[in-house]
C-alpha cells in the first residue's frame, strides 16, 4: 500500500511525492530475487554497482545516480517496510552509498547498500560500519506493522554496539517500527533525558546506559518455525544416552510448535539426582529450538533485587540478572535455563526470589527496576532443573511440564563410561585407542567403585584419572601401551 515517504519532515507541511509501495518481509538476507528495494529502470538500465545518494527531505522518493554525465534520478517503486526509516536517515544526512542490484522486468532490484566516501556529507554514525550493522540488524528483524506517518512525531553504539549518544540517536532514526512500540517510545523518552541539561549528570549517565542495553537487544516476534522431530531426536541422542521415555516426553512437549508456531504454554522442569544430565538436556532443547540460551543459578540468589535490578536513584544502580541474560543473549527470544529451582524460595528477609520468577514465567512481560520498561517475554522458553521437587512451591510447579529424570542403571553407566566418557578424555589428551586398554574386569571395577553414587560425574572423573595415569606411564616409563585390569583400577581409584 502507498505510504507517506521518509522525506517528509515535521517542518514541512506539504508531503513530498511518494512514488513507492511497501512490502512486508521477514527474509533474513537480501538477494536480487528478494531485494531491499526496487528502483525504476524503464528509461535506463542501471549498472550492477552504482553510486549515489537517496534524495533529501524536499524531493521525490528517489535515488540520484552519480553518472559520468552528471546526476540521473530514478524513483523508488517498492521498498521493504523494515528499511523505510533507514533510507530516510541516509537521505536526510546526504550519505553517499553504493548500491548492488540487478535489472529485472519489475525494475532495478537492490540487494546491497554500502557506505562509500562521504563527499562532504554529514558523517554521523555512517563510519565504522554503522550502516552495515543497521542493515544486518533490520534483516534480522521481523516485518513491522502497517507504517503510518505521525505528523508531530520526531523519530530520532566498541565492536559495533550502540553505545554513544550519536549512535543511539542514529540507531533510533533508522530502526523505525521494527522495534516494539512501547520500547520505541521508552527509548525516545530516555534519549531526551540523556540529552537534557536540566537533569543531573548521574541521571543522564543512567539513561544512556539503559538505552545502550535495550537497543543492543534484537527484539523478535513470537512466531517460531516448525522443528524436525528426527533432528530433535538426533540432538537428544548426542547429549543423552538411553532414557527413551524422557526423550519422548521432551519431543512431545515442544512438538506443539509445529501447529501453533508459538512456544509451548509450559516450560520444562527436569527433576532428578545430580549428574544425570539435566543441564545437557536443557542445552539440547535450546539447540533444537535454534535459540540462544542463558543460565540462572538460583542457589546463589538470596535477594529479589538480584533478579529485578536496582532503581536509578542509587549511584551504583544496575540491571538485574534477568535483564543481563537478555543482554548476553542479544535477543528477546531465548531459552532461560534456571538451575536448582528448588533453591528459589530461600530468600533472606528481603522477599522471595521465587515471586520474581513467577512474573517472568507468566509471559505477560517483565520489568527491571533499572530499565523501567516492560520487556516482552512471549519468546522466552524456561527450562528449570531441580534435585528435589518437594521444595518447589505449587505456583512455580504449575508453570512447568514436570519430567522426572531417573538415575542410570549399572549397565547404562558401564556403556556411558566405555563408549563416551573414556573416549572423550582419550581424544582430548591425544591418546590413541591402542595406548590405553581396559579389560572387561576393569570396566566392572569402575562401575562397582561408584555403585552408590548418582549420575555420571564420578565416572567422568574416573576416566580423567585413568587416562592421566596411562599418559604418565607412557611418557615417563616409556611404555608403548597401558592395560588396566580390575586390580589396577581398584588400586588406582
Amino acid at each position: 500500500m502507498p505510504v507517506f515517504d521518509f522525506s517528509e519532515t515535521p517542518d514541512s507541511r506539504t508531503p513530498a511525492v511518494c512514488t513507492y509501495t511497501t512490502f512486508q518481509s521477514s527474509e533474513p538476507a537480501a538477494t536480487p530475487e528478494k531485494p531491499i528495494l526496487i528502483l525504476d529502470n524503464s528509461k535506463k538500465q542501471w549498472a550492477h554497482h552504482s553510486n549515489g545518494i537517496f534524495t533529501n527531505p524536499v524531493k521525490r522518493t528517489s535515488f540520484e545516480f552519480q553518472e559520468d554525465g552528471g546526476t540521473v534520478s530514478a524513483d523508488i517503486l517498492k521498498l521493504d517496510a523494515r528499511f523505510v526509516s533507514l533510507l530516510g536517515w541516509l537521505g536526510e544526512n546526504h550519505i553517499s552509498v553504493r548500491l548492488s542490484g540487478k535489472n529485472t522486468p519489475e525494475g532495478y532490484a537492490v540487494y546491497k547498500i554500502r557506505e562509500i566516501a562521504f563527499g562532504g556529507g554529514t558523517k554521523l554514525s555512517a563510519e565504522d560500519g554503522f550502516l552495515q550493522f543497521m542493515i544486518e540488524r533490520l534483516l534480522a528483524s521481523d516485518a513491522p506493522g502497517e507504517i503510518v506517518y505521525e505528523e508531530d512525531e520526531e523519530e530520532e553504539g566498541d565492536d559495533m554496539k550502540v553505545t554513544s549518544l550519536q549512535s543511539i540517536t542514529d540507531f533510533m532514526a533508522c530502526v523505525g517500527r521494527t522495534m516494539p512500540d512501547n520500547i520505541r517510545l521508552w527509548a525516545r523518552r530516555n534519549l531526551a533525558v540523556a540529552r537534557s541539561h536540566e537533569v543531573s549528570p548521574e541521571e543522564r549517565r543512567h539513561a544512556q546506559r539503559a538505552l545502550s542495553i535495550m537497543l543492543n537487544i534484537q527484539w523478535k516476534n513470537n512466531y517460531f518455525e516448525s522443528i524436525d522431530p528426527a533432528e530433535a531426536r538426533r540432538i537428544l541422542d548426542e547429549e543423552l544416552y538411553g532414557m527413551e521415555k524422557v526423550k519422548q516426553r521432551i519431543i512431545e512437549t515442544i512438538i506443539q510448535i509445529n501447529r501453533t508456531h508459538t512456544l509451548p504454554a509450559y516450560g520444562l522442569l527436569l527433576v532428578g539426582p545430580a549428574g544425570t544430565g539435566k543441564s545437557q538436556i536443557a542445552y539440547a532443547v535450546a539447540r533444537i529450538l535454534k535459540l540462544p540460551w542463558s543460565t540462572l543459578d538460583m542457589s546463589s540468589i538470596n535477594d529479589p533485587e538480584q533478579l529485578t535490578g536496582s532503581s536509578r536513584i542509587y549511584a551504583n544502580a544496575k540491571p538485574g540478572i534477568i535483564m543481563e541474560a537478555f543482554t548476553l543473549a542479544g535477543a528477546s527470544n531465548l531459552v532461560f535455563i534456571i538451575n536448582e529451582l528448588d533453591k528459589a524460595a530461600s530468600g533472606k528477609g528481603n522477599g522471595n526470589p521465587a515471586d520474581v520468577l513467577l512474573t517472568l514465567l507468566d509471559n505477560l512481560g517483565f520489568t527491571d527496576n533499572y530499565i523501567e520498561c516492560m520487556i516482552p517475554t512471549v519468546g522466552v522458553y524456561p527450562i528449570a532443573t531441580a534435585n528435589d521437587k518437594s521444595q518447589i512451591s505449587a505456583p512455580l510447579m504449575s508453570r512447568f511440564a514436570v519430567i522426572d529424570i531417573p538415575d542410570y542403571t549399572p549397565e547404562e553407566k558401564k556403556i556411558i563410561f566405555s563408549r563416551f566418557a573414556l573416549p572423550k578424555v582419550r581424544r582430548r589428551m591425544n591418546l590413541r585407542e591402542e595406548e590405553l586398554v581396559m579389560t572387561e574386569d576393569a570396566l566392572d571395577a569402575v562401575i562397582e567403585k561408584y555403585a552408590d553414587t548418582t549420575g555420571i560425574r564420578d565416572l567422568e572423573q574416573a576416566a580423567e584419572h585413568i587416562a592421566a595415569n596411562a599418559l604418565y606411564q607412557i611418557e615417563v616409563d616409556h611404555l608403548e601401551k597401558v592395560v588396566f585390569d580390575g586390580d589396577a583400577v581398584r588400586s588406582l581409584l
